[in-house]
């Protein structure tokens, strides 16, 4: 389990997932196309109480987390299941959660590692891979369907989360050197909007001698704010781009409270872990790339951990003050978004069924709400259940009923693995001026099948919309999924359609589809954009 805490020097466990930096070399990914609606164009950035895109239109943010890269796995929980890792995303996508938060350890990116608790039979395009080069695919697949993806370090090592944002054996220095690798592995792909620096930072120590992190005590050592300043900064001088999301404390002092000496007077003012934003006024984060803080408060129910305000009298009416002080004014006073990035409950009790929806109330509805993502996607988080259901294919229709009406989906979202279409052409796409290229990637091959990308430049002088490839296999050859486009086959000829969110190809622009297919290796022949041939 993920330990996570409570108010009032009160420490409970909870199942979370994530933390890392990076290690591993930078490698060249796709850049994904964003979608024009839903999760916005071109990289974010942040507009007073705003998340806004490259146009200045207001984003939501409505994600959801999928962990199991921090535990000793090194990758995605659920690998193991019967449904296939995209049949996972499809389902997240078509159920509206437009954004991955991805948690992550040291552990899952140092050279040589390698991730466990995969079905080989479901997935055999993940054989051999790294825990690294499973996420390439995990965000460059979720980028096709429109969604967005967040990093989020969430333990030094899968042992376990720590207090500060280091520990003896992972320096604050790995800990900004890996952040920057990873900032420089995805430049350039829009998908990956930004990095959640440290998860669930927390009190240790019993005041006065506190070992934890702090919120504005000036002690770099344990200043949480100034570390985050530092992180974040070292990321933005190698990746301008990202947001860069900030998590509350628990207890400001970083020390718990003597709740023995039978003196209320020094007895601080707590959260959750993570989830404490009361000083961020007084000491905000300074980043010196403007428009990029996003503050990232947690928030649970009595599943997590039974808080005073939970037994309240005034229950469940006091709820909006309680977030008011602790991270909710930021917003409301126009200081910074928030993307509240990690809430669950199991909901066994009921008071955690009003808890939740009270809270989505106060979030605010339409694209103008607080951002968020929800803890989690999996099944097997120990204190709170998941959106899936224990066979990672059916859903919780209770959690989802309640959170539906939030959710802004990514366009393009919900399309099945083998991309049916939505609708059918009314004419046919027009030619390309000049002519084009294929390249075609074996990626894999097992018994019975194999996996391919085929990647298409558009080398004539004028811009393809909407695009479409062709090619052909032999006999004995057919389709089994395919991504980055709708594809479909009909008898030897297979064919690619561009996807609404990117139906251009420009002039020199290249798409690449991926697909896997049953029967014998074989690369697509007689390729063709648009009915020119390559």
């Amino acid at each position: 389990m993920h330990r996570r805490s409570a108010l009032g020097g009160a420490i409970t466990a909870l199942a979370t997932a994530a933390a890392g930096v990076l290690v591993a070399a930078a490698v060249s990914t796709a850049p994904a196309v964003a979608a024009p609606a839903g999760t916005g164009t071109g990289y974010l950035h942040t507009n007073g109480n705003k998340i806004v895109d490259s146009t200045g239109a207001t984003v939501r943010i409505t994600g959801i987390n999928w962990f199991g890269m921090e535990t000793d796995n090194k990758t995605f929980h659920g690998l193991w299941s019967t449904n296939p890792w995209r049949g996972q995303i499809d389902k997240m996508a078509s159920l509206g959660y437009n954004t991955l938060r991805v948690p992550y350890s040291n552990d899952a990116l140092k050279p040589g590692a390698t991730a466990s608790g995969i079905n080989d039979f479901v997935n055999p395009d993940l054989v051999g891979l790294s825990p690294l080069q499973i996420l390439d695919k995990v965000i460059n697949y979720a980028g096709g369907k429109g969604m967005r993806v967040i990093l989020d370090r969430h333990r030094p090592t899968s042992a376990g989360q720590s207090a500060l944002w280091y520990t003896s054996t992972v320096s604050e220095a790995t800990w900004i050197n890996d952040w920057k690798m990873l900032a420089q592995r995805y430049a350039g792909n829009t998908t990956v909007i930004g990095a959640d620096l440290h998860n669930e930072p927390h009190a240790e120590g019993t005041n006065p001698a506190a070992t934890g992190a702090c919120w504005g005590c000036g002690d770099p050592a344990r200043d949480w704010r100034l570390a985050a300043e530092r992180a974040g900064n070292a990321i933005l001088s190698v990746q301008p781009n990202w947001l860069i999301f900030v998590e509350g404390v628990s207890c400001p002092s970083g020390g718990l409270s003597n709740v023995w000496d039978n003196d209320p007077s020094n007895d601080e003012d707590c959260g959750w872990w993570g989830g404490n934003l009361t000083k961020a006024k007084d000491f905000p984060v300074r980043l010196d790339v403007p428009n990029r803080l996003v503050y990232s408060p947690h928030e649970y129910a009595t599943s997590v951990f039974e808080q005073n305000w939970f037994k309240s009298p005034d229950f469940p009416a006091n709820l909006p003050g309680i977030w008011d002080k602790y991270w909710g004014y930021l917003y409301k006073q126009n200081i910074a978004p928030i993307m509240m990035g990690e809430f669950g409950s199991t909901l066994a009790d009921p008071r955690d069924k009003v808890w939740l929806e009270k809270l989505m109330a106060y979030t605010g509805t339409g694209v103008d709400g607080m951002s968020f993502t929800y803890w989690s996607w999996n099944p097997n988080s120990g204190d709170t259940g998941g959106i899936a259901l224990d066979d990672w294919t059916n859903i919780n229709t209770t959690k989802q009923a309640i959170l539906q009406p939030y959710l802004i989906a990514p366009v393009g979202g919900g399309g099945g693995p083998t991309g049916t279409p939505t609708a059918t052409p009314t004419s046919s796409p027009p030619p390309p001026t000049g002519g084009c290229t294929g390249a075609y990637r074996q990626v894999n091959a097992w018994q019975g099948g194999f996996q391919g990308e085929l990647t298409v430049t558009n080398t004539g002088t004028a811009t393809v919309n909407p695009w479409q490839v062709t090619w052909t296999w032999p006999a004995g050859v057919s389709l089994a999924s395919g991504w980055n486009a709708t594809v479909t086959q009909s008898g030897t000829t297979v064919t690619a359609a561009a996807p609404t969110w990117a139906g251009a190809l420009a002039p020199g622009a290249s798409v690449t589809v991926g697909f896997t297919a049953n029967g014998p290796s074989a690369a697509p022949g007689a390729v063709k954009l648009n009915g020119v041939a390559c």
